[in-house]
């Protein structure tokens, strides 16, 4: 498991906490009224909207203010107007990062990002610096249960394109952006029990980072979550066990 999957696992700990959920609501609710917005409130023709409910279901968000989200985007309801900006750049060890955000304001958000990177040892970059290191893929989280075998006999047949054992946390499931709904859609009617399923950016190599590279790395990360314009945050670095066990305590 790389380090970036590791630091997922640790955030997904926290918002089982309660620690993250404000901000996970309110990234999930922009995420569907963007998506609404773009591709209309139908999400039968609207794969963006599929994956963006899937991953209000998987948070926990209430119908009502689901649907409300919807009615924003399409124009049903007043709200705000979201614009997708994705900034790059590098963070302490020289870690390729990528930033996608939503946001009403892009000067605000830029500023923002910016300021975020300098301070924490990171270097805000050009668009296309650090893009070209990344694949979009899709990723379809299988709860626990199902043997490795199972799972991966049950994602062949479903068309996905590999399978990832992360132990107790389950299994990830990826696949080419365009299959994502369709593998996922099979792998539920196979009777697997499906968790979060979203498009991320996968790196095509890695750096190793530890020590105060290691530290700074995972706090640049921490605070460019917590924005609130911010939506993702992909990076290609690696850690050992050890040095994120004790990070993370």
């Amino acid at each position: 498991m790389s380090g970036h999957n590791r630091w997922s696992k640790i955030k997904r700990q926290k918002a089982a906490m309660g620690a993250t959920k404000g901000k996970l609501y309110s990234k999930v609710i922009k995420e569907v009224t963007v998506s609404a917005r773009l591709g209309g409130g139908d999400p039968a023709g609207n794969a963006r909207l599929r994956v963006a409910l899937a991953l209000a279901k998987e948070a926990n968000i209430p119908k009502d203010t689901i649907e409300r989200a919807i009615k924003k985007g399409t124009g049903e309801l007043e709200g705000e107007s979201y614009e997708e900006v994705t900034y790059e750049g590098y963070g302490p060890g020289g870690v390729a990062m990528l930033v996608e955000c939503l946001t009403d304001n892009r000067n605000r958000t830029a500023a923002d990002v910016r300021s975020i990177f300098g301070r924490y040892g990171g270097n805000l970059g050009a668009e296309g610096a650090v893009a070209w290191m990344f694949q979009k893929k899709g990723a379809i989280t299988v709860k626990p249960g199902p043997t490795e075998d199972q799972v991966m006999e049950k994602a062949i047949d479903a068309g996905a394109e590999d399978v990832l054992n992360h132990g107790d946390e389950g299994f990830e499931v990826r696949t080419a952006p365009a299959d994502l709904h369709t593998v996922a859609t099979r792998l539920e009617s196979a009777g697997l029990a499906l968790g979060e399923q979203k498009w991320t950016y996968l790196p095509q190599n890695t750096v190793q980072v530890e020590g105060d590279n290691a530290r700074g790395l995972l706090k640049l990360m921490d605070v460019l979550e917590e924005n609130d314009d911010v939506q993702n945050v992909h990076a290609n670095f690696e850690l050992d066990d050890s040095v994120m066990e004790s990070l993370s305590q």
